[in-house]
């Protein structure tokens, strides 16, 4: 016996037309739009008959529940925002990938806020992501030294990536530069280099200090010593073509460079070659960074350092939903360990 009402269904080519509405499973199920909710949604007290029919009717009709609709009857939107001070997105932009790639399980999307390491500005787009009701804020930036939190008591949770919340009840992710700079030093002396010269960036930077202290502590365990001074300068190719001509004075014996960054090492690499150094027969080279575009076009392509960013995005990502599911883990900082990238400039002639 047919139930009054069921046989109003729509026709392949009106749903190829127009997607079906929980109004369109309502009336062909004839029950109303919230019994038809509530057996959608697995709520309320229905007998097994009405869920069954209106259910059978969804499946029929090809309905697609709305996931914002849904989200927003339990009280979650569904979304997390991303505040970054890097505005060139050179390390921003992959960590922000890599949370989408955690996040995009969880069928959440991400607001990209650029604050152009202005203070107001941030603030100002903290509470506009607040106002949207997003579940979560992730914090990245350029730089690992501490900064100011964005605020305590948000009503929702904040993971620091790729920067360091001076809180330390904050989660921050950070890569491991000292860790980063010991692996390439390594590296070097497992060719058989042993007068390694260090051109990194400026020495107000955290990184820089740490990837040079990387260096000085691998070589000590080998009981060796840096080739000429630590040269601390400018993330730039032109600082590292004016501290391989230091370099080279001070210990013209050098047969290997570790530089702080990939931009640096295209330039030691510039002055190598004018010098007549063979770049790696006679000084082997490693960067940092693996930004391909600079490790690539370098001549011979650059072993250099990875700080797995994509994977600081992850991990941050991942430690933002357990927040939100209500699984907090405690506060402090974790470090991402760097990987190695060989490439020719420190690969030995056969």
């Amino acid at each position: 016996m047919r139930t009054k009402g069921t046989s109003s269904l729509a026709t392949p080519s009106e749903r190829a037309a127009k997607p079906a509405t929980i109004r369109d499973v309502a009336a062909a199920a004839a029950v109303s739009i919230g019994t038809a909710s509530k057996a959608l949604n697995g709520r309320g007290r229905l007998r097994d008959e009405t869920r069954d029919r209106v259910l059978a009717a969804a499946e029929r009709l090809g309905f697609r529940p709305n996931p914002l609709a849904q989200g927003l009857l339990a009280g979650r939107t569904y979304t997390v925002g991303l505040v970054t001070g890097d505005s060139y997105g050179r390390f921003s932009i992959p960590v922000m990938l890599g949370a989408e790639d955690a996040l995009g399980s969880g069928q959440i999307s991400v607001f990209l806020c650029d604050t152009r390491d202005d203070p107001i500005r941030e603030r100002h787009y903290v509470d506009r992501l607040l106002a949207r009701r997003v579940e979560g804020v992730i914090v990245t930036g350029r730089r690992t030294e501490p900064r100011p939190s964005i605020g305590r008591d948000l009503p929702v949770p904040v993971v620091y990536a790729m920067t360091r919340s001076a809180d330390e009840s904050d989660i921050s992710i950070i890569p491991d530069d000292e860790g980063g700079g010991a692996l390439a030093t390594r590296h070097l002396l497992a060719t058989g280099r042993t007068r390694i010269g260090h051109v990194t960036g400026p020495e107000r930077f955290q990184a820089a200090r740490d990837r040079a202290r990387g260096l000085s502590t691998a070589l000590a365990q080998a009981g060796l010593e840096p080739a000429g001074e630590l040269l601390f300068g400018q993330w730039s190719e032109e600082w590292g073509r004016q501290a391989a001509d230091i370099l080279l004075h001070a210990a013209p014996d050098v047969d290997a460079v570790f530089c702080g960054s990939d931009q640096i090492a295209r330039g030691v690499a510039e002055t190598l070659r004018e010098a007549g150094r063979r770049v790696p027969d006679d000084v082997a080279l490693v960067g940092f960074d693996n930004w391909e575009p600079m490790a690539l076009g370098c001549r011979p392509p650059l072993t250099t350092v990875d700080m797995n960013l994509g994977e600081i995005g992850r991990l941050a990502a991942r430690h933002l939903l357990d927040a939100i599911a209500g699984r907090p883990a405690p506060g402090g900082v974790l470090t991402v360990p760097a990987t190695l990238v060989p490439r020719a400039s420190t690969r030995r002639s056969t």
